[in-house]
């Protein structure tokens, strides 16, 4: 058993309370970015480029995040609708984040004459490294709690007063679960971008596998809100499996539509620069 006994906040400068999750978080969207820049370096696509996609993703994303948190967990608004409005306290859906942040992105990109799906890709990186990263946060606070598993060698405990997570009750680190996958998933979409011939191909890749990851690992949740059931109660899925299986399930057209389209002889040349009128 592993026993985690750290105060989910980290530290506080005046009124503002800085959190694990919240630092880590950061970390996660400059690391991403950072990686995102590396790939585009020498293909006419700047920094700068980058930076001006990131930002309506930023906004797209916590919009996403907070709208998928709300409708998982209606409940909690019915008598406080305000509180829908109450970011600050918490309460975001990373897949909420991930379709959020990428319709801006997109639509951003293609009204600014940005080279879409090349972007797409090396952002499909940089997107599960960084949220691969942010899951040590919530590690660390206890968030997403797991389902209970006493006897499990690898089980974790939160015994911290303050903690996010069952005080006292081994369980699986189904976050823990995730943030390995995320990384894995990572360095295979890289391997990928070196090999693909065909730009979409790569975050077409990371939609299935997110989705396939989140199937999974939501079986080790028991913070899900059901959705589908069996007769017997036994078998459920929560809103993050259900979002997981239509991505796959949208994947696998998109995928098909991709590989049909016409190719270019030997290995696609990078991107031409960003043309900007002059001002």
């Amino acid at each position: 058993m592993i026993e985690i006994n750290l105060d989910p906040k980290l530290f506080a400068l005046g009124p503002l309370l800085i959190t694990w999750h919240g630092f880590f978080s950061a970390v996660g969207l400059a690391v991403g970015l950072w990686l995102i820049i590396r790939m585009v370096r020498g293909s006419g696509v700047t920094a700068d480029d980058v930076y001006a996609v990131a930002m309506p993703a930023v906004v797209g994303g916590i919009v996403g995040a907070r709208v998928l948190f709300v409708l998982e967990n209606l409940q909690l608004f019915a008598e406080r609708p305000l509180g829908v409005f109450a970011i600050n306290e918490g309460g975001i859906s990373i897949y909420g984040a991930v379709i959020g942040g990428s319709l801006a992105a997109w639509v951003y990109a293609r009204f600014t004459g940005r080279p879409v799906a090349y972007l797409a890709d090396r952002t499909a990186i940089g997107l599960i490294i960084g949220q691969g990263i942010g899951r040590i946060g919530d590690i660390i606070n206890g968030e997403h709690h797991g389902v209970p598993a006493p006897g499990f060698p690898l089980s974790v405990t939160y015994t911290h007063p303050a903690t996010l997570g069952e005080l006292g009750v081994p369980a699986h680190l189904a976050v823990g679960y995730e943030l390995l996958l995320d990384l894995v998933l990572g360095g295979a979409l890289y391997l990928l971008l070196k090999r693909q011939r065909r730009s979409g191909l790569v975050y077409v890749a990371y939609i299935f596998f997110y989705g396939l990851v989140r199937l999974v690992v939501g079986f080790y949740r028991q913070d899900v809100i059901v959705l589908a059931a069996s007769p017997t109660g036994e078998i459920g899925l929560g809103m993050a499996q259900a979002l997981g299986l239509s991505s796959m399930a949208a994947a696998v057209p998109w995928y098909l539509w991709l590989i049909r389209q016409p190719q270019r002889a030997g290995r696609p040349a990078a991107p031409p620069p960003v043309q900007r009128a002059s001002t």
